[in-house]
């Protein structure tokens, strides 16, 4: 969704492993011993060559073997038309399968298809926790077609993993998933009927943007392309997907519309205190095709609830795909979910 210009925001991965490490432009440099960064050494334990964890510190995660079948899945393994492959290792208790919006609780070991380990959740304190449709496509997809106490392995593609990523494991994947808990996440909010396209009634501009007044306002100030606002949105792609929402989060996002994509800039320069309009922004306006942003020809809904330029610059409330209350775990060397911020550019 829209963000903040800033050179500290967490990208989505919006297509991410969940289950392991792509490195955000947030995260710290890595640090052997640390969280998520496995400690391979061939001296033997108390050499004093090894290297020693201080005390109170986090352990290294463990070094487990991949399995044997790792670089060529079984017969009898499942095969997805995308490319996704998988195997139940155990069989489940639980009747629900998550879906996007879902919260799921997961143990996992990952391995490039050299055998090594990327990351890991045993030895940890918790399991992986976050929403199912906040990781990268091939465990997602896999992830919605298990159900608690489940475990499968999963031979996932390069184009459904990190794509090349830099920072992140690279090629195919292996992940060995069992979700230990599954709870409901905060529904979506469905998508309008003219979400593919935009009305005939709609009002369009020179760039491409195109908008239509959802309820009317009050008064007649509009903010400048330099405003800070106050705005409730929520943003779905053109197949109907919701990938953010301040109405499903609760709070309302502040930022300045100097600091946001195009389309938004331009936009909300049309509006009054209390409209809500709907717009059709174009790619062009939108993410430009940047990796593991919403894709394509967006669609927005958006209240204007107040000009605040008359007030002390406000601290932005981020706007994107944040997790829901609470707590949320993600796996070690993993990007933190991401934080809404506000429509980029």
């Amino acid at each position: 969704m829209p963000r903040m210009k800033s050179p500290t925001r967490v990208f989505f991965v919006v297509a991410a492993l969940v289950a392991v490490s792509c490195k955000s432009e947030q995260s710290p440099p890595p640090s052997v011993g640390g969280p998520g960064q496995p400690v391979q050494v061939n001296l033997p334990p108390g050499h004093p060559g090894q290297p020693q964890v201080p005390p109170g510190m986090p352990q290294p995660p463990p070094q487990i073997p991949a399995p044997p079948d790792l670089a060529v899945p079984p017969a009898d393994a499942i095969k997805k038309p995308s490319g996704l492959v998988m195997k139940v290792l155990q069989p489940g208790t639980g009747k629900t399968k998550p879906e996007d919006h879902d919260i799921v609780s997961v143990q996992f070991t990952g391995w490039t298809k050299d055998g090594k380990m990327f990351a890991t959740s045993t030895g940890r304190p918790r399991p992986a926790t976050f929403p199912v449709g906040k990781i990268f496509p091939g465990w997602s997809e896999a992830l919605k077609e298990m159900v608690q106490g489940e475990k499968r392995r999963l031979w996932i593609p390069q184009n459904l993993a990190f794509s090349g990523r830099p920072g992140a494991p690279q090629g195919d994947l292996v992940i060995d998933s069992e979700i230990v808990d599954l709870k409901p996440g905060p529904k979506p909010v469905p998508a309008p009927p003219d979400v593919k396209a935009a009305p005939s009634d709609a009002e369009k501009s020179k760039s491409g943007l195109a908008s239509k007044v959802v309820a009317k306002g009050k008064g007649a100030k509009k903010p400048t392309a330099s405003s800070q606002v106050e705005v409730h949105y929520t943003g779905w792609t053109t197949d109907g997907r919701m990938f953010d929402s301040s109405v499903v989060r609760g709070t309302p996002a502040r930022f300045s519309l100097s600091g946001v994509i195009a389309g938004w800039t331009e936009g909300l320069q049309l509006m009054v205190e209390g409209e809500k309009r709907r717009f059709w922004i174009p790619v062009d306006l939108a993410y430009k095709g940047q990796p593991g942003k919403p894709a394509g020809m967006l669609v927005f809904d958006v209240e204007l609830l107040k000009i605040l330029d008359s007030a002390p610059a406000p601290v932005f409330t981020p706007p994107t795909g944040g997790p829901p209350p609470g707590p949320a775990q993600v796996p070690p060397g993993h990007p933190p979910l991401p934080r809404p911020v506000a429509p980029p550019r």
